[in-house]
């Protein structure tokens, strides 16, 4: 095959030229992460290298000691970062560099929030950090050889940020790649060795690869020029380079775990706590797990990489090892170093491997046992917890039955005793003010926070002021789908089956709403006559104080919302009967029995229907007809 060597120009995808122009023009705060970006794109070339080489030991090409080098030169006004990492083919150039075919672009510049400090620093979060360059380089020049591949198949990336780009083939004996960065008129401070070896300190010291620059030499210019013409540069470690969650707990400081959190996240805000864990003996391995302050943006796609990278014995395997922490808490960041998997693992062994399943739980363990020493000991940090992560933590539950009991005790809620949509309440709270002799733990879902305040089926508990828990978070109806009971005592919705509260109200109440029956026996038979295909009964209701009507579903019967969710998915969803309970004190309900006419009996009992169905959060079947309906007997009021 012929390699191709003619220069071709191309242009950038449109969200690439946004991203260039804002690197360009709009972020100026915190210009120097253009090397933490670069820094962190070489090491994840040298890991990558590492981990083919595991299959392929070829693709070293006798050499092994992988390396970050950090070059400047102050009368070009240049900075370069080379790596001898796994490198790039003409394609794989375009695709990383060229076209950025990501979601994350577009999401990144969906996300920016105008101030400049903090969306210059959200840039590694969506993989667009090369493009950091061109805060400081009106030109940058990226020359890659892919390892194994022969020196004239190398490439030459170059452009000026405009919206083009040159493509060429070169021939470049060594592997890896090398980015060269002209910078602009007024960033010379950046072709300084002090200023980048304080940069690389600040933000890449713990990169596990050595980051070499020269040596700063001391002696008088003429002896500097001297050693110019006679000596090769010599080169010394800038970093630590070694593994942070390897060295004792207690060597090292806040900062340190802060600042690796920030290297392996690509967050820019320190994480809210961590974890580090070491287990030896029948089998060995490390831990180091974090969680965030704040949530990533793409938290709510469950299909999203995981925070999670593997190592074995300190040689880095693979990124988003999903098999590592479950899919609630998917918010997790950190390294796991093991000792006894083989450097050849892959994403199936993973799956099916014991190892990986005891990691795995002791892992989920310690990260349940830290928010519950946060429950404990700083309640107002697992509260901010709570608001950032609570979502996805309810999905616990449903995946993690080893976990449900411990999971269920980390949850809150909003309820009708706190009367704010924060959700402060845990289930042991609600028990801990249950009413004497009540037996069941009540709870209602809906759209919102204020429908499922608002929602007529909570009236009879308001009354006789019996706490329930308002679920409106689309994940709810999953939840009290899987956690049926907490501590002996049932999940109860006050929108389904019979209602028993139990005490002795509650008797008085039962026979006066049998009375009632009587009395609107005739009312009753019409009214299922006439809803016979859409409900299942029509009675009175014991739940009812101040509305005319509710909806109630079957023990079993999927809710307004549920049915809604699973349309949504494109999944079937039979559609419920529920019963039709008529408030007998109301006067609308009272207005039935006097109505002599069915067109009008007929109008107002499904009126009554239809706004059941409207305050449960359904939709109606026909909204034209309901106007017509209620217009109907707004003129017939009259």
């Amino acid at each position: 095959m012929t390699v191709e060597t003619a220069p071709e120009t191309m242009e950038f995808q449109t969200e690439a030229r946004q991203i260039l122009h804002l690197m360009t023009h709009s972020l100026y705060s915190n210009k120097e992460i253009f090397l933490r970006e670069l820094i962190s794109n070489a090491s994840d070339a040298c890991d990558k290298l590492r981990f083919e080489a595991l299959g392929n030991d070829a693709l070293y090409e006798g050499d092994s000691e992988l390396v970050i080098t950090i070059d400047f030169d102050q009368e070009a006004k240049t900075v370069t970062v080379t790596d001898n990492g796994v490198g790039m083919t003409r394609e794989e150039m375009i695709e990383n560099i060229g076209t950025i075919a990501s979601s994350g672009t577009r999401k990144f510049l969906d996300s920016l929030t105008g101030d400049q400090a903090k969306d210059s620093q959200m840039i590694g979060q969506f993989g667009v950090g090369f493009y950091s360059s061109f805060i400081v380089a009106d030109k940058v020049s990226v020359i890659s050889r892919r390892a194994g591949m022969k020196a004239d198949e190398a490439v030459r990336w170059e452009s000026d940020g405009q919206g083009s780009f040159t493509l060429e083939n070169i021939e470049q004996e060594k592997r890896g790649t090398i980015v060269t960065l002209h910078l602009k008129e007024g960033e010379d401070e950046f072709a300084d060795s002090y200023r980048l070896r304080n940069i690389i300190k600040q933000y890449s010291d713990h990169i596990s690869l050595p980051i070499n620059m020269q040596k700063v030499d001391f002696g008088t210019e003429e002896d500097k020029e001297a050693k110019k013409k006679d000596e090769a540069p010599e080169y010394e470690r800038v970093n630590s380079a070694s593994a942070l969650w390897a060295r004792d707990r207690k060597d090292i400081s806040d900062d340190e775990y802060n600042d690796f959190y920030k290297h392996v996240s690509h967050d820019f805000e320190n994480p809210q706590t961590w974890v580090h864990n070491k287990v030896e003996g029948n089998q060995s391995y490390t831990t180091l797990l974090y969680i965030p302050a704040k949530a990533p943006f793409d938290l709510f796609d469950r299909d999203h990489k995981r925070g999670i990278k593997l190592y074995v014995k300190r040689t880095f395997i693979m990124d988003d090892a999903e098999h590592l922490m479950p899919n609630y808490l998917r918010f997790i960041k950190g390294v796991v170093d093991s000792d006894d998997l083989p450097l050849n693992v892959s994403r199936e062994i993973l799956q099916k491997n014991k190892i990986t399943d005891r990691i795995r739980g002791a892992s989920v363990k310690k990260v349940l046992g830290l928010l519950e020493s946060m429950v404990k000991d700083k309640p107002d940090d697992y509260a901010s917890f709570w608001k950032t992560f609570g979502q996805v933590m309810k999905e616990g539950p449903i995946e993690d039955f080893a976990n449900k009991e411990r999971i269920a005790k980390l949850l809150r809620f909003s309820s009708t005793e706190c009367n704010s949509d924060e959700q402060t309440v845990s289930l042991e709270d609600y028990v801990g003010r249950m009413k004497e002799g009540q037996e069941a733990i009540y709870y209602i879902t809906a759209e919102s926070y204020i429908a499922a305040k608002n929602s007529p089926h909570l009236e009879v508990f308001k009354k006789k002021g019996v706490e329930v828990l308002l679920l409106s978070d689309r994940v709810d109806e999953w939840l009290v789908s899987h956690l049926t009971e907490f501590e002996e005592k049932k999940l109860q919705s006050v929108a389904r089956g019979d209602l028993d509260l139990g005490d002795e109200d509650d008797k008085e109440n039962k026979k006066s709403i049998e009375k009632a029956a009587e009395e609107y026996k005739s009312v009753i038979e019409k009214a299922k006559k006439l809803l016979s295909e859409r409900v299942e009964d029509v009675k009175m209701s014991r739940r009812l104080t101040d509305s005319p009507s509710c909806l109630v579903l079957n023990e079993n019967d999927m809710t307004a919302q549920m049915q809604q969710i699973m349309a949504a998915a494109g999944q079937y969803a039979p559609k419920a009967q529920p019963v039709l309970e008529l408030n007998p004190d109301h006067e609308l309900v009272k207005k039935l029995q006097d109505i002599k006419e069915d067109e009008a009996f007929n109008d107002w009992t499904l009126l009554l229907f239809e706004q059941a169905e409207l305050a449960a959060g359904g939709q109606l079947e026909d909204p034209a007809e309901f106007v017509k309906r209620v217009n109907r007997l707004l003129g017939n009021s009259n």
